[in-house]
């Protein structure tokens, strides 16, 4: 397929999903505004999560990004691809997910079942970063 902008159709599609995410998140944020200035009853357990769940969203989205980039231009392929280009996303939704859904609720002091989320999460970003770094050291990127 045909590059557009020097960006390969896979990074192109993908980024532009990534980048309308960034309206979630700034909603996400508002949310958090809303807890913070105590608008919407949470506890210390709740309001920990909500930011951690906030901050992850946002560094890692743009991670994302910035890992589709450096996966077109490492010209990687196969599964080390594969999970070079999605480990990252995969990451930005997970853990976030973790954060939020597994201190839902009213007066919860403590994670719930969904904190599953949160692991998978380290697991898909774990995966992605180092794949991402072994084909940026490993290949040769020549276009």
């Amino acid at each position: 397929m045909e590059a557009t902008l020097g960006l390969s159709e896979a990074t192109r599609s993908t980024a532009g999903v990534l980048l309308l995410t960034i309206v979630a998140i700034e909603w996400g944020g508002m949310f958090l505004l809303r807890v913070v200035r105590g608008r919407h009853p949470a506890t210390e357990f709740q309001r920990s999560f909500a930011r951690a769940g906030h901050a992850h969203a946002g560094v890692l989205v743009t991670l994302s990004l910035v890992g589709q980039v450096f996966a077109d231009a490492a010209a990687m392929g196969g599964p080390l691809a594969l999970l070079a280009r999605n480990g990252i996303w995969a990451a930005a939704i997970l853990m976030p997910a973790g954060f939020f859904f597994s201190s839902a609720g009213r007066d919860v002091h403590k994670p719930n079942g969904f904190i599953v989320l949160l692991y998978a999460g380290i697991v898909a970003l774990g995966l992605g970063v180092v794949a991402l770094g072994v084909g940026l050291l490993t290949t040769g990127g020549g276009r």
